[in-house]
This record gives structure tokens, sequence and C-alpha cells, in this order.
């Protein structure tokens, strides 16, 4: 695991960080409560934190406040307190603060290490449920919801003149497909378009069915349409096996690049819209967005 310790003893960081690393842990001490937490920020895989109150430029008990706000947004963080004295107000400060557990220090070998194996167990289980409320589980790219959640965090930190880029792509005739072939190669069928689609740097997201979207962070749109005709040359090769004989499929796509002051959903209704031309033009083909017509870029 990943492991911050801030105490104001130094003394006491090395003892700890040296009793952790016999368990293999990365650990980063700091005796500065300021810097922990800037620390925590910087860093976005930090299994636990173990902080003693007395800090310096933030207390203990903000330094637990902060970590827990950040990991609502992204990683689950373990928080520990600790505590040299055995005062009861303290402890229950510390669980209203958002520590998930408190120890006396200095702390057991045994004890410690329990306290970490702990922190394992409930770190997995609360990752393994931000998957399953992010990830589509049919095709594994992120659902619906997270999506969008990714999409406005890029629009957030997007610099100036920063390219940025989306795509959205379904399959054609995808009813045909369900009605011929039946639900389970539709979904066979979804699973292998979405693995192509997973190309370098790109956040896929399927919107709903057959439908998907790609943001492509630092592409310009002619970028974006090379990418685009890539993931439909690969979706077009495939062959899926079925009993009716061999399933061959081909998807349309829009491309549309940002622009500025416009929101995520701007960006997107210009790619549905180019979309919805390929589909009018013959489908299986990529067509990019243009303010005075669609045009068939191909």
């Amino acid at each position: 695991m990943h492991i911050v310790i801030a105490d104001s003893s130094r003394v006491g960081l090395e003892i700890l960080k040296r009793m952790l690393k016999e368990r293999g842990d990365t650990v980063d001490t700091f005796t500065d409560g300021l810097k922990a937490y800037r620390f925590l920020v910087a860093e976005q895989n930090i299994d636990v934190l173990l902080t003693g109150f007395e800090l310096t430029s933030m207390s203990g008990l903000e330094l637990c406040w902060e970590a827990r706000l950040l990991a609502q947004t992204r990683n689950p963080i373990y928080v520990i307190a600790m505590s040299s004295t055995h005062d009861n107000d303290k402890l229950v400060q510390a669980l209203d603060s958002g520590a998930d557990d408190f120890i006396r220090k200095p702390p057991s070998h045994e004890e410690l290490f329990a306290r970490f194996r702990a922190a394992e167990r409930l770190n997995m289980m609360q990752k393994e449920l931000v998957h399953l409320a992010n990830i589509d589980p049919l095709t594994g790219v992120f659902n619906r919801r997270a999506f969008f959640e990714k999409a406005h965090k890029i629009m957030d930190g997007l610099q100036p003149e920063q390219n940025f880029s989306s795509l959205m792509f379904d399959i054609d005739h995808f009813k045909k497909v369900n009605d011929t072939y039946g639900h389970d190669i539709g979904d066979e069928a979804i699973r292998k378009v979405a693995e192509q689609a997973g190309v370098e740097n790109a956040i896929v997201g399927r919107l709903g069915g057959e439908e998907f979207a790609v943001l492509l962070s630092g592409y310009s749109s002619a970028q974006a349409f090379d990418i685009a005709e890539t993931i439909r040359n690969g979706i077009a090769a495939l062959s899926i096996k079925t009993n009716q004989g061999i399933l061959k499929m081909t998807c349309s796509f829009g491309v549309s690049e940002y622009r500025d002051n416009e929101t995520i959903d701007d960006m997107l209704k210009r790619a549905d819209i180019a979309l919805y031309q390929a589909k009018h033009n013959g489908r299986n083909r990529v067509i990019m967005f243009d303010e005075n017509r669609l045009r068939l870029v191909q």
C-alpha cells in the first residue's frame, strides 16, 4: 500500500516508516499538516493516511477532514488518527472529523499491522464498489454517469488552445442483429465494438444500448477523424461466429472539436448531428461536423 504518515515527532515518524517498510509498503512522512495535505492532493493513489493530532500549519483533525473530502471524489483513503493520550474526547473528535480508525502511539508491530490489514480489506471493498458504480458491466467501459463525470473534469482542466475532440458512434442496423441472431450475440457484438474503441488516452463511454462516445484530449478534429477511421475499420474487420453463420457489422461515426466556452453537451450534440448525417449518407462512415454544411470527409 501507499501510506502517508503525518506526526510532530521525527523520531516517531522514522520508527513507523521502518515498521511499515517491513511489510513492503511505500511510505511518505510529514511533520507539516499542510504539506501532507498537498501531497494527498497531488498523489492520486494514496491508500492510507496515518496522522497524529499535533502538526504544524494544519492540525491532525483538519487533515482527517480534508482527506475524507478528497476520498469522496477519487480513490478511497483509509484514515487512521493516532494519539499518545487516552483521551476519549480526542477519539470522538477524530471519528467525527472523518477518521476510520484510531490507534494509540507508540503502537506495537502486531497492532499496527492488524490495523493496516483491516485498511487493506476495506479499501479493496471500496474500490470494487467504485468500479461497479462507474463501469458498464457488459463492456468494461465507463457507464453514462461516469463518462460525463470524466468529461466535466477534463473540461474544468482544459487549457487555452488545447485540442479536445469527441466521437459519437453506434452499430449500424443493430436491431436487425438482435432480431436475427438473438440478444446474446447482440451483447457479444457490443462487447467487441467497445474493445475496438479502447484506443490509447481515450475516455470511452457506453451511453446506452449500442451507442458510444469517445473523448480525445489533446487531439484536433482531423486527428480524431483518423482515430475514428481506425476504429471503424477495426470493427468492419470483426467476425463473430453464430449458429446462423458469421456476423459482420459496421458502425457510423460523428466527429466534433471543442469550441471556446461551450459545454460538453454542446460538443457531443454536434458529434451526434454528424453521426446522424453519417447514417443518412449510407452508414459505415465517419463524418466531421462542419458549421456551414455537414460534409463527408472520406
